[in-house]
């Protein structure tokens, strides 16, 4: 099972929102490349960055920053306001690995059809849930779609990684949402990353078990329990091993 390290980038800096919010932001860092780098030196081969004003303002914002951690060597996944084949393209020909198309993919199943027959595997949905709907930019607007159904349209299109983010619980260091997570592997055959409520090392134990049973987990996405260091990298890198 893969760790992804969170980077999430807002005016340039390595920041955490409590639930999205942008009025509750809490700075970790002034030079995002920083903490890739730690996160490299701790044994990471992947991290997760989302450009947090791109996802606001619709479109790529902070693509300096991001260059900076793909130079570093590690493997990118990318999301926030890539939202048009062209930010797509400007985004994996930097060097990402996997862009994350989240408002998208909720608008426009013809819009992510296409980019899963043009790059593949770099292509990943992020679905992003509340009370089980599904919340778009910036997680500012919640839709009338089910997360489970939009999930399940994206695995018929050939999407093969989700990102599932239990809102409720994302930088709370409650605990994730176990049943939500639990319910949305039962509902696709594609992989599936979970988001949001790591608070401790059992959380990540947890989910090392689930995979056992539910073979298309595919990792989890760990942000504030590292910047708080209620967790330690390299012990969750060779628990999930």
């Amino acid at each position: 099972m893969t760790i992804y390290p969170a980077i999430d980038i807002k005016g340039g800096r390595c920041v955490r929102l409590t639930q999205g919010r942008a009025d509750h932001e809490t700075v970790y860092a002034e030079i995002p490349a920083d903490v890739a780098a730690q996160y490299q030196a701790a044994g990471s081969k992947w991290v997760h960055v989302i450009d947090l004003d791109g996802a606001f303002a619709g479109e790529p914002q902070n693509g300096a920053a991001v260059q900076a951690i793909v130079a570093l060597g590690l493997k990118v996944q990318l999301g926030g306001g890539l939202r048009t084949v062209a930010a797509v393209e400007r985004a994996l020909g930097m060097g990402v690995c996997r862009v994350v198309i989240g408002t998208r993919a909720a608008e426009s199943e013809e819009f992510v059809a296409g980019l899963v027959q043009r790059f593949g595997e770099q292509i990943a949905v992020g679905i992003d849930a509340k009370d089980g709907r599904v919340a778009v930019k910036g997680w500012v607007d919640t839709t009338a779609t089910g997360a489970i159904v939009l999930a399940q349209r994206m695995d018929a299109l050939g999407v093969c990684t989700l990102i599932h983010t239990d809102i409720s619980t994302d930088g709370m260091l409650t605990g994730p949402n176990f049943g939500a997570q639990e319910a949305m592997l039962a509902a696709v055959s594609c992989r599936v990353i979970a988001s949001g409520g790591v608070s401790r090392r059992e959380d990540v134990a947890k989910l090392v078990e689930t995979k056992k049973r539910r073979p298309n987990l595919d990792g989890v996405i760990i942000g504030k329990a590292l910047y708080e260091r209620r967790v330690d990298l390299v012990d969750l890198l060779t628990l999930a091993a």
